[in-house]
């Protein structure tokens, strides 16, 4: 298992970099991301070594959808009004979780001191990042075997986009988890651990 630091800079150059972990890869890879890691992997998995993908809370976009478009074709979704903005000297914005609407935007389900830590030590996003599309006209899910495990109470990514985006796919297989948040491997590892052992099995028969 390898653990990718995603770095939340630009979808193209998160996936380029993705894609340099995985050249000192040797093995079949099951590509697994988290929110807007859906984007990062959907965009770099092209390529033979990977042989699944599992979607958590994730985005699975389409050519030219973006994390921001997607997370508005639907209802439910009170990210923005939880977020806190900031320039930086790169250019652009930056992205964070408000530290008084974390716990209840992104992890309603852990207890408060652990989601109080979460938040102290999120990593922050860039605005280009959230609004970049797809830049592949092959999104990865339309030819590697796909899995989506994902919350009834994501306040992020709604579960009516959940629900499209894993059919739009074809999805393998598909795992709601009732009252649960978008902090879904935190608060939920069993039913995210169920998902990716389902993809390594499956890929591996």
């Amino acid at each position: 298992m390898v653990a990718v630091a995603n770095p939340l800079r630009s979808l193209p150059g998160d996936a380029a970099y993705l894609r340099d972990v995985l050249a000192g890869i040797d093995t079949p890879v099951v590509l697994v991301g988290h929110s807007y890691g859906g984007m990062v992997i959907t965009e770099a998995a092209g390529i033979d070594k990977v042989a699944g993908l599992v979607y958590v809370c994730a985005f699975a976009p389409e050519q030219g959808e973006s994390a921001f478009a997607l997370s508005t074709k639907f209802p439910g979704s009170t990210l923005g009004e939880a977020l806190t903005a900031y320039p930086v000297t790169t250019g652009g914005n930056e992205f964070a979780i408000r530290a008084d609407a974390y716990h209840r935007q992104f992890a309603a389900d852990v207890p408060p001191g652990q989601a109080a830590v979460m938040s102290a030590t999120q990593r922050p996003v860039t605005e280009i990042a959230l609004a970049a599309g797809l830049p592949t006209d092959t999104p990865a899910w339309r030819s590697i075997p796909s899995w989506f495990v994902f919350s009834d109470e994501d306040l992020n990514i709604p579960v009516a986009l959940h629900s499209f985006m894993a059919d739009r796919a074809g999805a393998k297989g598909i795992r709601e988890v009732p009252g649960a948040s978008h902090a879904l491997s935190v608060s939920q590892p069993e039913a995210v651990t169920a998902s990716i052992l389902e993809a390594a099995h499956a890929v591996a028969a």
